[in-house]
């Protein structure tokens, strides 16, 4: 929710410009790389510790 919003807030800053930065660009893409890469981590973990939960669960 608030990605969202960050991204709606430099939309708009970027329309009253006229000039778009190719750094300011390159720096925001990067911060999303990084997001991505903590998201998906935390998706991994979730699954195999529930894979692990539901194989110690199998074997009581």
């Amino acid at each position: 929710m608030s990605t969202q919003f960050n991204l709606n807030n430099n939309q708009q800053e970027f329309h009253s410009q006229n000039k778009v930065k190719v750094t300011d660009l390159l720096t925001r893409l990067n911060e999303e790389k990084k997001i991505e890469k903590k998201r998906n981590l935390a998706l991994g973990v979730a699954a195999v510790s529930a894979v692990t939960v539901f194989g110690i669960i199998l074997t009581i």
